[in-house]
């Protein structure tokens, strides 16, 4: 069913507030969710609310305070996000960081103990609509599922990177897991007993499955690193870069004691206007863009397309007849509906 999205936004935030989130904070969060499924991300959207509500009930996820700032320089921080909502956390980081990039030409803050932070992608257009780039990578330090190049036992989360380019037109939104797959869509097809589109993970025995159930046998198999079985290595080498920009650089990861599941977390933001300009910048990218559109498409009736493209079409037709919520979204915050007293939107 489709819903408008004022009303999905209304309806997650009213959640939010009445399971005792601070204002501000049920805001950046119902935002950032309801941008995930915009953006056609729908294990990293909405369907994120009923867990995120379970975490505040459960107080593994506070419910008021400010970060912690650890260390401070003109263009870099770091900040103990003392598991505060990850959403609200990454947007008033960003704010800061495009302040200060305005000024020293860049800058980064990482944060330890952040929440869970939802789909990357969500963030990116707040940056890009400003002329800046944007990274933003994470790594969950309290869970292993993904195993490395060669090895049996899982020590990575999927680890993703994203990064937001500008362009005279549409900006390119990258974010991609270092692994395979996610965590998010093989716990989906595991519940509802379908398997993986390609071999992704593996067994136990080093078998690689397009059975999801694989991870929750016993023993347990694991995810693959990007790159599967044959050229895992990229994949790899990626996940160990996110784990040195995070919790390296946060000096908070696998090595501390395990606190729940969160998230340690990069974000740099670089402004073209302090390098070479941003029209200069975008004169290089539209070029680079013209040519990706113009190449021969490999599949007859097919375009090529750049990264967030097909989400930002997505999200245009959404916002205009309404959002078809994947089925298993609205069953899953009803009963948290009845129990915090919200209205359930109604469908289009």
């Amino acid at each position: 069913m489709k819903y408008k999205v004022e009303d999905l936004r209304n309806f997650a935030e009213s959640l939010l507030l009445a399971n005792g989130l601070e204002a501000e904070n049920s805001k950046a969060v119902a935002d950032i969710l309801l941008e995930g499924d915009l953006l056609g991300h729908t294990t990293h959207g909405l369907g994120l609310l009923a867990p995120y509500l379970a975490e505040l009930e459960s107080g593994k996820m506070s419910k008021e305070g400010l970060p912690e700032v650890l260390s401070d320089f003109p263009a870099s921080m770091t900040w103990d996000g003392k598991r505060l909502p990850g959403p609200w956390l990454v947007l008033r980081a960003m704010g800061l960081a495009i302040e200060r990039a305005k000024t020293q030409g860049t800058c980064t803050i990482v944060i330890k103990r952040s929440h869970h932070i939802a789909c990357l992608a969500a963030y990116h257009q707040r940056a890009t609509a400003q002329g800046m780039l944007i990274a933003l990578h994470c790594s969950d330090a309290n869970s292993s599922s993904v195993a490395p190049f060669g090895g049996l036992d899982p020590v990575f989360t999927p680890n993703p990177v994203s990064f937001g380019i500008p362009s005279s037109s549409l900006p390119i939104m990258i974010d991609v897991s270092t692994s395979a797959t996610t965590n998010g869509m093989t716990n989906r097809l595991f519940n509802e007993k379908k398997l993986l589109p390609a071999a992704w993970v593996m067994d136990a025995q080093g078998q690689p499955s397009q059975d999801p159930g694989v991870l929750f046998a016993d023993p347990k198999g694991t995810i693959l690193p990007l790159g599967g079985m044959d050229s895992g290595h990229k994949g790899y080498g990626l996940s160990l870069m996110v784990e040195a920009m995070t919790g390296g650089l946060a000096g908070h990861g696998r090595a501390d004691p395990l606190e729940g599941w969160g998230a340690t977390v990069f974000l740099q933001i670089i402004d073209p206007q302090a390098f070479a300009g941003l029209k200069a910048f975008e004169r290089q990218i539209d070029h680079v863009v013209a040519s990706c559109k113009n190449s021969k498409p490999s599949q007859q009736g097919e375009k090529v397309r750049l990264p967030g493209e097909r989400g930002l079409q997505h999200q245009a037709l959404s916002e205009l007849e309404g959002l078809q919520l994947y089925p298993s979204i609205m069953p899953a915050l009803s009963p948290w509906a009845q129990k915090l007293k919200v209205g359930i939107p109604q469908a289009v």
